[in-house]
C-alpha cells in the first residue's frame, strides 16, 4: 500500500509538471521571446555571392533549412578537401573555410569580416574606413558575457550595409 501511495502521488506531481506547468511556461516564454519563437531569418544562414556583400560561412547543406546539419566528410574524403583548398585560395579566413555543424550559421567572427573590408569596400565604392566603423557596431559580444566568441550576423550587416549605401 505504501508503494501505491508513493507512485500516485509520483504520478500527480510528474502530470502537474509536464501537463499545466511546462506548457504554461514555455507559452509564457513564446510571448516574451516571439521572434526567437516563431523564427527569423536573421537567425539562419544566407549565402551571398555578389562582392558588394560579406560571404558568410560555407553551407555543407548549402543553407536549406529542411534537411538541417552538416556534412560528415572529413580531411581524407577528396571532394571535402578540394572544397576546403578552393576556399583557401581566395584567402579566406578559418571560419570561412570549413560549414557549421548545422550547415546554418549566420555568424562570422570579426575577423573573418575584417578580412573582406576591402572587397566590400571596393564593390560598393567606399572608404574602407567606413565599412570596418559599420562593422565595429555591430559586433555582438560574447553570450551572457563569458560564452562563445564575439561574432557578427552576416544578414543584419549586410542589410545595415545597403541601408547605408543605396
Amino acid at each position: 500500500m505504501k508503494t501505491l501511495m508513493i507512485s500516485v502521488r509520483f504520478l500527480l506531481v510528474s502530470t502537474l509538471l509536464t501537463g499545466f506547468i511546462y506548457p504554461v511556461a514555455v507559452t509564457v516564454m513564446a510571448k516574451v521571446f516571439p521572434a526567437q519563437v516563431n523564427g527569423s531569418v536573421e537567425l539562419i544562414g544566407q549565402k551571398f555571392t555578389a562582392e558588394k556583400y560579406f560571404m558568410a560561412r560555407p553551407s555543407a547543406i548549402d543553407y536549406n533549412p529542411m534537411p538541417s546539419g552538416g556534412s560528415n566528410a572529413g580531411s581524407i574524403n577528396q571532394d571535402w578537401l578540394a572544397k576546403v583548398k578552393e576556399r583557401q585560395s581566395t584567402g579566406a579566413s578559418l571560419d570561412l573555410l570549413y560549414a557549421s555543424a548545422s550547415g546554418l550559421d549566420p555568424h562570422i567572427s570579426p575577423a573573418s569580416a575584417l578580412s573582406q573590408i576591402d572587397r566590400v569596400a571596393r564593390a560598393r565604392g567606399v572608404n574602407p574606413e567606413v565599412i570596418r566603423a559599420t562593422l565595429q557596431a555591430h559586433i555582438e559580444g560574447r553570450q551572457l558575457g563569458f560564452l562563445g566568441e564575439e561574432r557578427l550576423n552576416v544578414l543584419r550587416i549586410n542589410k545595415a550595409l545597403d541601408a547605408q549605401f543605396k
